[in-house]
């Protein structure tokens, strides 16, 4: 019988738009190096490097013995959806209903559904740069617009607000928002956030305000523009438990937003993912309803770390950072090292041992800067300054 050659492969144009996470990708040659008998110190992956707390642990394992193993409705459990809207309902000072709530396996199912069912081709989607890379992936994917607003290190990378009134357009469909910010760990502040609604007024604009981080902020308070007169019915309220809980491997994540538009998001889980674990999102009740002391000690200690990386950094040649407010990064200025970031990356895996992210890994503004993560030891956090210091010594 003839046997049929393989073809090249041939994909959808689309997937030509499609984008990736960069800490992915270092993490695997980080591993590799390590599989060669190195000792790299991993400052890559945007991961608490903390169990989840006994108890969640305890209450996802009991729920599985108690049967949570099968199918369960696409938009979540109503005792998690009704947990979630109580949660929201009391930090965000709105009234939210469990209809208001879709329960999705980790937190960017929420922002490429969001794209996915508000935008059309042509239209335009303003999203932060340097930002999280899965905004500007899923808008290219769609095959909308993707329109960055600039974050500045002079402005803390808080977003200038009259800079994003300039960028609407009778295109502009959806601004995505991000505080605490990855990567630069900036904070939006109160009036930011009354700009941003000024600057929106009436127009039938949407924002999608992904809020993953807002447990951990270490100067200031959370604001959220959700809590806004007149801005509920305009918001999608990303949030969920792989930062604040330390729960990345269960992936649980949750958008609240208007309920004929959350019925809209449950129909794509149920064409995707059909539904999130059952047993984890008992797990996840518990982790909103009871105690709360681990995520402020998890705080409290990644106050620590970042306090002693960035006075870390701003001693090294070619090296300076602002102190970050909130989430667990830091995001130190190297342009007088010399080195694109990219390069400057790479180099210092190859050499130093030390796995970060370039800039660029976050946009194309990302250029002049690294991301290192601060979710590690002190201990791994002062060794990997000694070889960035003993690195920039001999090479600049």
């Amino acid at each position: 019988m003839h046997q049929r050659a393989q073809g090249e492969l041939r994909l959808a144009r689309r997937m030509a738009r499609l984008g990736t996470e960069t800490a992915f990708e270092v993490l695997v040659k980080a591993r590799a190096l390590e599989a060669k008998g190195r000792d790299i110190v991993h400052l890559e992956i945007g991961e608490p490097d903390f169990d989840t707390p006994a108890n969640i642990i305890s209450a996802g394992a009991d729920a599985m013995h108690q049967g949570f193993t099968h199918y369960g409705p696409a938009a979540g459990l109503l005792q998690l959806r009704e947990a979630i809207a109580d949660y929201i309902g009391k930090t965000r000072n709105v009234k939210v209903s469990s209809e208001e709530v879709v329960v999705v396996p980790g937190g960017k199912p929420i922002i490429f559904f969001s794209i996915l069912s508000l935008a059309d081709e042509g239209d335009e989607v303003i999203y932060p740069n340097p930002g999280f890379p899965i905004y500007e992936s899923m808008i290219n994917y769609v095959g909308a617009k993707a329109v960055p607003i600039r974050l500045r290190e002079e402005m803390d990378f808080r977003l200038d607000v009259d800079e994003l009134a300039g960028l609407i357009t009778d295109r502009t469909k959806l601004i995505i928002i991000n505080s605490p910010q990855n990567p630069t760990g900036g904070v939006l502040e109160k009036k930011d956030i009354d700009g941003i609604a000024h600057a929106i007024g009436d127009r039938d604009i949407m924002v999608l305000s992904d809020e993953i981080y807002s447990r951990l902020i270490f100067e200031g308070e959370h604001h959220s523009i959700m809590s806004i007169d007149g801005m509920k019915e305009r918001t999608i309220l990303l949030d969920g438990f792989s930062k604040t809980y330390a729960m990345t491997g269960w992936r649980m994540g949750y958008g609240v937003m208007r309920a004929d538009l959350a019925a809209s998001i449950a129909r794509l889980m149920t064409n995707s993912n059909s539904c999130t674990a059952s047993f984890t999102q008992v797990a996840g009740v518990e982790a909103l309803r009871g105690p709360q002391e681990s995520v402020d000690k998890m705080c409290a200690e990644f106050k620590k770390r970042r306090d002693v990386m960035v006075a870390g950094l701003n001693k090294i040649k070619g090296f300076s950072c602002r102190l970050p407010k909130g989430a667990f990064y830091v995001f130190p200025n190297i342009t007088k090292t010399g080195w694109p970031s990219k390069k400057l990356a790479d180099a210092l895996l190859e050499d130093a041992g030390v796995a970060g992210l370039s800039g660029t890994a976050f946009g194309d503004f990302g250029e002049g800067y690294l991301r290192f993560s601060v979710a590690n030891s002190i201990e791994n956090i002062e060794k990997a300054l000694e070889r960035i210091d003993a690195w920039t010594k001999k090479n600049l």
